[in-house]
């Protein structure tokens, strides 16, 4: 891929999410132009659920943790990932965090491969 059509695809990317500041090869630009080009068809709207648990120890002794996380693929282009967790004890918590980047995008996708 020359630079003319690189900064052209680069461009379109970058109408959709946020691509500045962000060094990408030839095939991160080609695989964030294919994600732009099918999210409605392919992505919007859908969510994962993972749930996992482990014991873990503090100073009241050993709990179990029950970790939840849900990505969802939101109206706009980008994926919000809510993390939710509950342990024995009665301790819990919860965030949230969308990520709406181009760098953001690749490492979901290479973590989740």
């Amino acid at each position: 891929m020359d630079q003319h059509e690189k900064k052209k695809i680069r461009d379109h990317i970058g109408e959709h999410i946020d691509v500045s500041n962000a060094r990408l090869t030839n095939d991160e630009t080609t695989f964030l132009r294919d994600f732009v080009d099918k999210y409605d068809e392919d992505y919007k709207g859908r969510t994962e659920t993972r749930t996992t648990s482990r014991n873990g120890w503090s100073s009241d002794g050993k709990y179990t943790r029950q970790e939840t996380v849900t990505d969802t693929f939101t109206d706009n282009i980008g994926i919000r990932e809510d993390y939710e967790y509950k342990d024995d004890d009665g301790q819990n918590g919860s965030s949230s965090r969308e990520v709406k980047d181009a760098r953001g995008i690749l490492n979901w996708f290479r973590d989740r491969t």
